[in-house]
């Protein structure tokens, strides 16, 4: 079975919520839309307190080329433009809605028929896309658009689609494979043209024998498109892990996929794809897992942005008694919320609420010297010394030791019988290097 070469741990998956359908959850009474919810330069607001707003108009213009368009998600009126809490538990600028009817722009398709028809070129496919605000839906919400626009010189022989979910607990895009998967084939189908490539691989993890049979069916009727099972290996879908298990190439340290000629993008992502260029529909929705051990109801929401995540909890039947912590995203790469007034943003994969047994740290010990941390690092690291020097603030030896390699995947801190927060320290390095790196290249 494929896999990538270095490190990796297998967590329990708790796959609670694979089997619920994805619903729509009603529409709040008023969102909070975030200017900022993508890697890059936050979006500039071009709308004002008083405003009346449709589904689907722009809300803020992306500024600069790494940034991405911003459009509301709901009809009503502009509240006002102030500074909400999001899930880094920093306040950052959002127009704030509150909400009148449903009513959607002119321009969307909202057919059910699904359009398989490509008509748009390349450039046509990158332009709609930078648009209607797509970005990577995996998490890392870098603006799609982007991804298209190749260099000169440089060719794509792969794209490669992750469908791997390999964070115990989330399950939206296991739902979308299942429920949108031809549509979501068409997306990839787009991303290729885009490319100019002919050849995509869908990597699926073989815990989702359903997804996987689903789409080969349907990736008879496509060109170019290959299904292939993965084994289960956190953090198998790390870009450059996926890239590793689906062609055996090697991505070199500190260097993009596009360097061994492949694009990675999130089957989530290739949906959005498909209906920003074929339904020109921008991003203002997405699937969200709602789960954990005591949750009532384990779900897969349809949300728009901005709704708070008290709506989502409520709509799962509430909040459990023995709530420990509410996670943005799963329990490995997700970060606690100080909050359930937090709205959804295009990141936002799964909420997970864990029961107060579980989400309290473990005493810490000596470091014990077992080198758990170095065989299970999937970058080929060396993750306790990377958190010595990063606590010592010992900053160019952690640069040399290639703390900017490090993809926080978490299994250090996950396989540590000493329970060192090695992540903790290592995210503080990661940061410090990245901020002097940064004043390097001004020089």
């Amino acid at each position: 079975m494929k896999t990538f070469k270095l490190g990796g741990v297998h967590p329990p998956e708790n796959k609670l919520s694979a089997q619920a359908a994805i619903e729509k959850i009603a529409i709040p009474k008023q969102v909070s839309v975030p200017i900022g919810q993508h890697l890059g330069a936050p979006a500039t607001a071009v709308v004002k307190k008083g405003d009346e707003v449709k589904v689907g108009q722009l809300l803020a213009k992306a500024t600069g080329f790494i940034s991405a368009n911003i459009h509301s998600p709901v009809s009503g009126k502009v509240f006002k433009i102030d500074n909400v809490y999001d899930s880094s538990g920093y306040r950052k600028p959002s127009i704030i809605i509150k909400v009148e009817g449903d009513e959607w722009v002119d321009t969307i398709d909202r057919s059910p028929e699904i359009d398989g028809n490509i008509k748009l070129s390349a450039k046509e496919i990158t332009d709609k896309i930078n648009e209607m605000g797509v970005v990577g839906l995996g998490g890392a919400t870098f603006p799609s658009f982007v991804k298209l626009m190749v260099p000169e010189g440089k060719k794509v022989d792969f794209l490669v689609i992750n469908g791997v979910e390999c964070e115990p607990y989330l399950t939206s895009d296991h739902r979308v494979m299942l429920e949108r998967g031809e549509e979501m084939l068409i997306g990839v189908s787009i991303l290729m043209k885009g490319l100019k490539t002919n050849k995509a691989l869908i990597g699926v993890e073989n815990n989702k024998p359903d997804a996987i049979e689903d789409l080969r069916k349907l990736a008879q009727k496509f060109k170019g498109i290959e299904i292939h099972p993965l084994k289960v290996q956190y953090p198998q879908g790390g870009e450059k892990q996926l890239i590793q298990a689906l062609t055996g190439r090697e991505v070199p340290s500190g260097k993009l996929p596009l360097e061994v000629g492949c694009v990675v993008n999130n089957v989530g992502t290739a949906l959005a794809v498909y209906e920003a260029v074929q339904k020109n529909k921008p991003l203002f929705e997405r699937v969200v897992t709602v789960t954990g051990k005591s949750v009532k109801k384990p779900s897969n929401f349809l949300t728009r942005i901005g709704t708070p995540v008290k709506e989502l909890i409520e709509a799962a039947q509430g909040l459990p008694d023995d709530t420990g912590k509410i996670i943005n995203g799963g329990p490995m790469m997700g970060k606690a919320l100080i909050s359930t007034d937090i709205p959804v943003v295009k990141g936002t994969s799964g909420i997970l609420i864990m029961p107060e047994k579980e989400s309290k740290r473990n005493d810490t010990s000596n470091c014990i010297r077992c080198a758990k941390c170095v065989q299970v690092c999937p970058m080929g690291l060396e993750p306790v010394l990377l958190s010595k020097t990063s606590k010592l603030e010992m900053f160019e030896k952690v640069e040399n030791e290639r703390v900017m390699d490090c993809i926080e995947c978490g299994s250090c801190s996950y396989t540590c019988p000493a329970n060192i927060p090695l992540l903790d320290y290592i995210r503080y390095g990661k940061n410090k290097v990245g901020q002097i790196l940064r004043e390097r290249s001004k020089k």
